[in-house]
Parts: C-alpha cells; sequence; structure tokens
C-alpha cells in the first residue's frame, strides 16, 4: 500500500502472507454500493478467503466479505457477491497472462480508504508449501529469539 497521510486501513488480509510469497503489489479501485461502503467504514469487511480472477479482460474480487449495513433496509446487497476491481485494461491483461502462463495467484491483502475512495491492495502471489511455512516460521521464531536476547543484554 503506497505511503500517505489520507490512508485508513478497514481490513487486512494477514493470512495472505503466511500461505503466499508475496512478488508484486498492486493497488485497484472497486465497485461498491452505498451501503456497502457503509459497512466498510464500520470494518464490516473480511478478505480471509478471498481471491481476484480475470475473466473477459475485467478483474473480479470474489470470497470478499461485507456485512450487511445495519441501517440499509432494501439498499443492502449480497454479502458475498462478486465485486468488479477497476484497473486499467493493460495491467489486467499483464495480470490475467502472469497468472495463466506462470501459476501465479491474484490475492488481496488488504481493503482501505485513499480519500473518499475504497481501495484494495492485491499481490501476484506463488503458493507456500508446508515446508516453506514451517520454514518461514522458524526464522520468524529465531529473529524474535534474538531481538529478546539483545534487549536482556542491553539492560
Amino acid at each position: 500500500m503506497p505511503a500517505s497521510d489520507n490512508v485508513k486501513t478497514a481490513s487486512a488480509n494477514r493470512k495472505a502472507f503466511h500461505d503466499y510469497y508475496i512478488h508484486e503489489r498492486f493497488e485497484a479501485g472497486i465497485e461498491l454500493f452505498g451501503t456497502e461502503v457503509k459497512s466498510i467504514r464500520q470494518g464490516a469487511v473480511n478478505l480471509k478467503d478471498s481471491f481476484c480472477i480475470v475473466k473477459d479482460g475485467e478483474l473480479f474480487i470474489r470470497g470478499m466479505h461485507i456485512s450487511p449495513y445495519e441501517k440499509g433496509n432494501i439498499f443492502n446487497k449480497d454479502p458475498m457477491r462478486i465485486r468488479r476491481l477497476l484497473m486499467h485494461k493493460r495491467e489486467i491483461r499483464r495480470l490475467g497472462a502472469r497468472v495463466q502462463l506462470e501459476g501465479y495467484a491474484l490475492v488481496p491483502l488488504s481493503v482501505y480508504f485513499r480519500g473518499p475512495r475504497v481501495k484494495v491492495e492485491i499481490a501476484l502471489a506463488k503458493g507456500k508449501k508446508l515446508h516453506d511455512k514451517r520454514e518461514s516460521e522458524k526464522f520468524k521464531d529465531a529473529a524474535r529469539e534474538m531481538d529478546k536476547a539483545i534487549k536482556e543484554r542491553n539492560r
């Protein structure tokens, strides 16, 4: 997510960093209805099992759950509906080609507000195997232990 003083994170997909190697990150707009934006402002969005697909030259996000807005009555939409992401056509074509040919996956990392607009950070990612997950966990534990030892030593 590009650094800016007017960015407020609504939701992050921490599971993506555990399950995938992140190679490239992109920012995309998202096509939403008014009550969905209000729900996102309240933080009622879940990216845990979501993914992106390229279909007919358009980019879509599936599995993203936006809880219905409590005060929204008839204007609420299906929480699990497929939503269109907004990017330049050449970027979408390039992402689609890399997903098809090179075996990458498009994974949403976070949903955030940039000013009044809702943006989604998506990543071009490769899946981790079980032994890779264990190895990265081992590195994190070692780094944590080293930081702890340095802290104790400096006291």
